[in-house]
């Protein structure tokens, strides 16, 4: 149901929209979504926005209104996922968003013969267990590092695992039992397996008497060195217990602060799963000042939870609108009762201040690295003379080894800080080896290409990792391509390369200009030249190794595409086959004896 006119006409429209539960999508004259909400009665809510619409953040998304369209649902919960569902695909401007929307991560445990325990984040339609989920890969890794400590379950690539000839390093640091190489048998293999898995459900107390009784029975027999074996486990999963459990608490349950200053929310979540403190995450949602901080929490849980998994209880700082409503989706989703809770006491009281302590003290640091960042642009604004903020700046850096693999990167910056989303790299193919200012010059107009179309923001000044020769060429490379409203500098090496002696050079001025090594307006031109001159040196890397791998071996007569292969994926790289023998070599298939001599020989030098 639409109605569109360059002024709305809302009377109209409300005089025959529907009094059921649905969801309403506000548009703007260009079709441009605006909003996106829920009501238990259409009507009535739509209609509070033209009668009661109080707060300057809702006036003036109404005055941009230009049509309404609705979808009716059957129930106000299916509205709820219906919203939910569309905010995190479309984005509207005037939504509370979660700017970090990637999937939870997990532990997963693979269901081979010896499995294997690793980091997974995405669907879950590999066989196998998965353990979580986790707030944060950091949380994943620090968990998987303490089990490998105890229970030595192996955490190699398969592909790694399925070519190994010899125990690793992991094994001579006693960080895995070798399965690869037949040192440790199925059962006792499996013992540690057993072992980690009751500690992921969170039963680790099982584990330690279970070791503790083993480690007396070897103490009985005299066999000190595995009695002393099974006392450091139970030692290190004591120290675990202390660090990770929760006292009291024997289920699975999140708890949820957050706190507001100066216009900014943080929510501080903290996951306990099975009485271990899995860890906490800031979450930082972009809502207007004006949002009152019980929809700012309403509207978290809502894109936090819906259509991923929830435990069993949810305890808030504040209480949130439509708790009723979330806790009846939430218990449907997860086909058991989920409680959400604001009143608690006890030890739950002492996490919760907590947890409230730790959204307080990110948000203080955010608002603190906000205001650093705004002076530093204001600094470079006067330093450079500009007659504006620059909103928008975009730092490019050449990388190669001797002219070889050349790759320039682009980096974007924004008064919030890298945009990392939006960072690309260049494959420099058309440009002589070595020549840096023709490989710039490619760069910019493969992207400068994309900027005329309207596929990315023009940037408002353009850095350029180069001195007066090198911004000149890129003015040409811009000027042939009808791009003259952009501002740009370029940053030279100062005397003896040494950082804050830099030479900055605007261009369409003569001399060079050298700011005070305190300078804010220069740690910022630091931060995104040192940023682009990472990402391009990453990129060269990697493109440069990439095609070692491959080229070494086309060089070898006979050896074709299906063997380079064939090699690659037993040796698990380049780096293993050139450590393997010739009866190693040998030993792949469709290789004889007289070209595993001719590989080796080759990679060998001889």
């Amino acid at each position: 149901m639409s109605e569109e006119s360059s002024a709305f006409d809302h009377r109209a429209f409300l005089a025959r929209l529907t009094s059921r539960p649905g969801v309403y999508r506000m548009l703007d004259a260009n079709g441009d979504l605006l909003y996106v909400g829920k009501a238990k009665n259409l009507k009535r809510r739509v209609s509070s926005y033209f009668t009661r619409a109080n707060s300057r953040r809702i006036q003036l998304m109404v005055a941009q209104i230009a049509s309404i369209e609705t979808t009716v649902t059957n129930t106000e919960a299916e509205a709820l996922i219906l919203e939910n569902n569309l905010i995190k695909s479309l984005k509207p401007r005037y939504n509370i968003l979660l700017r970090d929307d990637k999937s939870y991560p997990y532990i997963y445990l693979s269901a081979d013969e010896f499995p294997r325990l690793s980091f997974h984040r995405g669907t879950r339609a590999a066989k196998g267990r998965y353990f979580g989920p986790y707030p944060s890969s950091g949380a994943v890794r620090e968990t998987l590092s303490l089990l490998q400590k105890v229970f030595p379950v192996r955490q190699c690539d398969e592909s790694y695992y399925r070519n190994r000839t010899r125990a690793c390093l992991q094994h001579q640091i006693k960080r895995c039992t070798a399965p690869c190489v037949g040192l440790i048998t199925k059962k006792d293999y499996q013992a540690d397996v057993d072992n980690t898995v009751r500690f992921l459900e969170g039963r680790a107390s099982e584990v330690i008497d279970d070791l503790t009784e083993q480690m007396d029975v070897a103490a009985k027999q005299l066999d000190y060195e595995t009695a002393a074996a099974f006392r450091d486990r139970v030692i290190s999963l004591r120290k675990i217990q202390e660090r990770q459990y929760v006292s009291g608490e024997k289920g699975d349950l999140d708890i949820i602060a957050a706190a507001s200053e100066a216009g900014k929310v943080c929510i501080q979540v903290f996951s306990i799963r099975g009485g271990r403190n899995l860890g906490n995450r800031s979450y930082f949602p972009r809502a207007s000042a004006e949002v009152p901080l019980e929809q700012v929490v309403s509207a978290f849980l809502a894109r936090h939870y819906i259509d991923r998994p929830v435990p069993s209880s949810l305890l808030v700082s504040v209480e949130p609108e439509d708790a009723e409503l979330l806790a009846e989706v939430f218990s449907q989703q997860a086909d058991r009762k989920v409680k959400i809770q604001s009143r608690v006491r006890g030890e739950r009281l002492r996490w919760m201040r907590l947890a409230q302590e730790n959204a307080k003290t990110a948000l203080a640091a955010r608002i603190a690295d906000r205001l650093g960042v705004r002076e530093r642009y204001e600094a470079l604004q006067d330093a450079l003379g500009l007659e504006e903020i620059p909103e928008r700046m975009e730092c490019y850096d050449i990388s190669h080894t001797s002219g070889e693999k050349t790759v320039a990167s682009c980096v974007v910056f924004d008064q919030q800080g890298p945009l990392t989303s939006e960072y690309r790299r260049f494959n420099i193919r058309t440009t002589d080896i070595g020549d840096d200012y023709a490989a710039m010059a490619e760069a910019i107009e493969r992207r400068f290409l994309r900027i005329r179309k309207g596929e990315i923001k023009m940037p408002d000044l353009l850095v350029i990792d180069g001195g007066k020769g090198q911004i000149s060429r890129v003015h040409e490379q811009l000027e042939s391509l009808g791009v003259g409203d952009v501002q740009l500098l370029g940053i030279a090496k100062g005397p003896d390369r040494k950082p804050g002696m830099e030479q900055l050079f605007l261009f369409g001025t003569e001399r060079p200009l050298i700011l005070n090594s305190a300078s804010p307006a220069l740690h910022l031109l630091q931060q995104i030249r040192d940023e682009a001159h990472r990402f391009a040196i990453a990129g060269h890397r990697q493109r440069r190794a990439k095609a070692r791998q491959q080229s070494v071996l086309e060089g070898i007569e006979g050896i074709g595409a299906g063997r380079r292969r064939d090699l690659l994926r037993h040796f698990g790289g380049l780096q293993e086959l050139e450590r393997a023998g010739v009866e190693d070599i040998e030993a792949v298939k469709g290789i004889s004896t007289a070209l595993a001599k001719r590989i080796y020989d080759y990679l060998h030098g001889d």
